[in-house]
């Protein structure tokens, strides 16, 4: 990164005259200061933009500079008459060839988008720096050129036109060559990445889903998020001996498992070797997000990274569960009040219901969504109603109208459930319509509760609540003045994340808790694998293409005539739909 910020400083600040060698350099054509310049310009540009490849130790990275080196330096010489700048990429070319055995990392997951956003962020550096360009020789300026001639000529010189900015001498010679260098530099990056061979991001394949599908039913009620490893966009990494597994997602350079291990206990340390050799060769920053607390025991002991405590799961007993006694009261008044409104509720495995059924439920979940992003990685499956999910758990809210002929009436709340083993089920979404009575997710998982003996559940596990630890002791008597002080900050930060609102509303139904830990390599590894993690989660989403598609979301399936109460008519006039719609 050094280098390269030398070799743009020598590209953009006019040459010294007093040097020796400039007496030689006067004898040499007129066009190869010039072109000196821009060469510099393009090679510390292009040094800048591999400095981090080098770091993760990218074998193409380290490909690129050892041509850029030499060039960059040869340009500073030309232009510059640098002999420090020489030595400095010399001794850097130096170890970099002495220790390139060390630069063997594989290429990341890359996707078309890459090009897009290569030219936008070049196109942008390219005019900031190129107005440093224009204005790096005010003594050679012709008249007093403003801030829009100014612009203007960068633009042109970016497309290799003269622009409205005069110079005296060869320094217009210098300031085109070098616009002209940066406006190639970033058609020709965009191109490539535009037509590179692609290396797409893993994706779940037929075989690995069916694979994991047969460990999950031999082991899979040893973990509640088991089921979530079926996610399509998770790639996976199996033991040796294939009885065990690992399933994660590359995100921001970050190798991000989650849960535990699926399979057997005793081949997880085979299949977490191979997870370790994947991340590498890849030179991703290993990690693990919502593991247990034997998950986390198993992956330090292996790996030797560290763990910390992100939080607690939410477990119901079903069989311990009762709506009596006052600690229930608050539930089981609003549960009743909901009742008495006339709405009724629906708990049915997937594979129960029809497809016209399916199709309102998913219908429902689009429209009802809060977000433009679909949210959740580590418990959240992504998908209802898939032909391989029929053992997953669908509980429906709804109130019949009279002359309703819709299958579930006026629909007003979904939540979905995964199998955990074959006696328990893990919540993993819950969807409801904005318009409806407060209370619609308490009214579901208590129906969910109560009729799960029926479908043959002894336990099922709710929400994940963050940091629930420092929440809970933070508001007891005799908290101490830093607990208080890290409770306060999360109750701030529960205005944006849910952190406080999911711990209270899991805390209502009793359950008991279980740790949920992340596992890292180093302390500086945190804020990079936390960026991960929400961007895994959709709680970040660097959506650059958004600029340039259409903002509106994709219609949603109908799910009743209640909730369209603006559907056309036949025989109706357009002052009559226009009263309706109004």
């Amino acid at each position: 990164m050094i280098v390269g910020l030398l070799d743009i400083a020598a590209g953009v600040f006019p040459r010294f005259r007093h040097s020796r060698i400039h007496a030689v350099t006067e004898v040499l054509p007129g066009s190869l200061g010039p072109f000196a310049a821009a060469l510099a310009i393009s090679a510390g540009v292009l040094l800048l933009l591999l400095a981090h490849g080098l770091k993760r130790r990218k074998r193409r990275a380290w490909r690129a500079a050892v041509v850029l080196l030499p060039a960059g330096a040869a340009a500073q010489f030309m232009y510059r008459h640098s002999v420090i700048s020489v030595v400095i990429a010399a001794v850097l070319l130096g170890l970099i060839l002495r220790h390139q055995e060390e630069f063997k990392a594989l290429p990341d997951p890359r996707s078309r988008w890459k090009a897009l956003a290569n030219f936008v962020l070049m196109s942008a550096g390219s005019i900031g720096l190129g107005l440093v360009i224009v204005n790096s020789h005010p003594n050679r300026v012709v008249g007093h050129p403003g801030v829009y001639e100014q612009i203007s000529h960068v633009v042109y010189g970016l497309f290799g036109m003269e622009g409205p900015v005069d110079y005296s001498g060869r320094v217009s010679w210098t300031v085109g060559y070098s616009l002209g260098a940066l406006g190639m530099l970033t058609a020709l990056t965009t191109v490539y990445l535009a037509f590179r061979p692609e290396h797409p991001a893993a994706r779940l394949t037929a075989d690995d889903e069916t694979r994991l599908r047969e460990l999950l039913a031999r082991h899979g009620g040893r973990d509640s998020l088991g089921h979530f490893a079926l996610r399509r966009d998770k790639a996976v990494v199996f033991s040796p001996s294939g009885k065990a597994a690992v399933t994660y997602r590359v995100v921001s350079g970050v190798m991000l498992a989650s849960g535990d291990p699926i399979g057997d206990v005793e081949a997880w340390p085979g299949a977490i070797e191979r997870f370790m050799e994947e991340a590498k060769a890849h030179s991703w920053t290993p990690a693990v997000v919502g593991c247990s607390e034997t998950g986390g025991e198993v992956w330090t002991r292996e790996t030797g990274l560290d763990a910390l405590e992100l939080g607690d799961e939410a477990i119901v007993d079903v069989k311990d569960f009762s709506l009596t006694g006052r600690p229930m009261r608050n539930v089981r008044q609003m549960v009743k009040r909901i009742e008495r409104n006339g709405y009724t509720t629906k708990v049915r495995r997937v594979s129960e219901l029809t497809e016209e059924e399916l199709e309102q439920v998913r219908g429902a979940a689009v429209a009802w969504r809060g977000t433009d992003t679909e949210r959740g990685f580590s418990m959240a499956l992504g998908r209802v109603g898939d032909e391989g999910d029929g053992d997953c758990f669908i509980a429906t809210a709804h109130r019949v109208e009279e002359g309703d002929t819709s299958p579930f009436g006026d629909l007003k709340a979904i939540q979905h459930f995964v199998p955990w083993g074959k006696d328990g089920m893990s919540l993993e979404m819950m969807r409801r319509d904005r318009a409806a009575d407060p209370g619609m997710n308490e009214l579901l998982i208590v129906a969910s509760l109560q009729q799960a003996p029926e479908l043959g559940i002894e336990k099922v596990s709710l929400n994940f609540a963050m940091f629930r630890a420092a929440l809970a002791r933070g508001e007891k008597i005799g908290a101490g003045p830093v607990l208080r002080m890290w409770r306060s900050l999360l109750v701030f930060l529960s205005r944006w994340f849910q952190i406080e609102s999911l711990y209270k509303f899991n805390e209502k139904f009793r359950p008991r808790w279980e740790p949920r830990f992340m596992v890292y390599r180093n302390s500086g590894d945190l804020p990079r694998i936390g960026f991960a993690v929400m961007q895994a989660e959709g709680f970040i989403t660097l959506a650059l293409p958004r600029l340039f598609a259409s903002r509106r979301r994709p219609k949603p399936v109908r799910t009743c005539a209640h909730t369209h109460p603006a559907a056309p008519v036949p025989g109706q006039s357009k002052q009559e739909r226009e009263v309706q719609v109004a």
